[in-house]
């Protein structure tokens, strides 16, 4: 019996009299991070009331999102309709700002001020183009109570007058073209109120410049067919940059993005301006102007051009400095809108 324990215990061998390892204890579950929330209250901009109170506002929550809280509460003020500013005379947030990272503690105050009803850019751009191409051809095609009533539906014997009317009308068939499958609009919205001053600016210079090239005592260039060509050459060739130009800056664009990136020259040789200006489409619309000018000798024409040139100088600068400050490694050699000048 004792030899039979033993040869048992022989059996097991010297590793069976070791105690087994203790298991590891399992790790206790992570805590879930508490979550802070935010009390937002929206205050009129000019009268200070109080107009809506959110709570348990998700800190990760962005400008957008609260307007979006907002209208389920004010269904007449929409999202695009709405501007919200964290001080009264500050400027108005953006709609990809998130909560948590501005200068507000859990509890935000937004200051609401309406900006009227919207329409979408694309509209205004189109209504801007069509406006101006439909009323030019009528006083090309010089329709009744225009001119005296003996040049009704009579053509000009000045070709110059033929070919400024196709010239005015591929402009802006071209800028309608470019609306509809080029651009890529950023802002979405535009009071409505601003689009009768935009249309009523681009209308009336259409008819003011198309009155006076059509007219039965339409006066040709002085220095004759070298100048009307001169003018031609230098309208199509600013056609051909401005386009370009257009098609680089959709392609830094991504489609649904706000996201700025600095546009660049590409092979296209029409492109190789941006490495001297921020704004070349500025630069070879107002090269257009100065060409149909020229190849009109009008007034009027010369007269939109300066004032386009003045609209477009402060677009040109405020986009610049945008720039400049977003962006650090912003080349310096880059003027607004003419090179080592302006």
């Amino acid at each position: 019996m004792d030899t039979l324990a033993l040869e048992a215990k022989n059996v097991g061998g010297p590793d069976s009299e070791k105690k087994s390892a203790p298991r590891p204890r399992p790790k206790p579950p992570k805590k879930a991070k508490r979550i802070v929330y935010f009390e937002v209250e929206i205050l009129d901009l000019k009268t200070k009331e109080k107009l809506l109170l959110l709570d348990k506002v998700e800190p990760t929550s962005t400008v957008l999102d609260i307007k979006a809280l907002f209208h389920k509460s004010n269904p007449k003020w929409y999202p695009a309709r709405q501007s919200l500013h964290l001080d009264p005379k500050s400027k108005s947030l953006r709609d990809e700002e998130i909560l948590q990272t501005l200068p507000v503690g859990t509890t935000a105050s937004f200051y609401f001020s309406d900006l009227g009803a919207q329409v979408a850019w694309g509209t205004v751009f189109l209504t801007e183009c069509v406006g101006p191409l439909l009323m030019y051809l009528m006083f090309y095609f010089r329709l009744p109570f225009i001119y005296n009533s003996k040049y009704d539906f009579t053509t000009s014997k000045h070709w110059v007058v033929h070919l400024a009317c196709m010239c005015h009308s591929f402009h802006y068939i071209k800028r309608i073209l470019e609306t509809l499958f080029v651009h890529r609009i950023s802002h979405g919205t535009m009071p409505l109120r601003n689009i009768f001053k935009n249309c009523g600016y681009y209308w009336c210079f259409a008819a003011w410049m198309a009155y006076y090239i059509n007219h039965p005592l339409y006066t040709p260039a002085f220095y004759g067919q070298q100048q009307v060509k001169s003018g031609l050459y230098t309208f199509l060739f600013c056609q051909l940059g401005n386009f370009s130009t257009h098609v680089v800056l959709r392609n830094v664009k991504t489609p649904g993005s706000k996201v700025k990136k600095i546009p660049y020259p590409t092979k296209n040789p029409f492109t190789w301006i941006f490495a001297l200006v921020s704004c070349p489409n500025y630069t070879y619309e107002l090269g257009t102007w100065l060409g149909f000018t020229v190849m009109t000798q009008c007034v009027p024409v010369a007269f939109f051009t300066i004032v386009g040139f003045v609209q477009m100088t402060i677009w040109a600068k405020g986009k610049h400095r945008g720039y400049v400050k977003e962006f650090r490694d912003y080349p310096t050699l880059r003027s607004s809108i003419i090179p080592f000048i302006l």
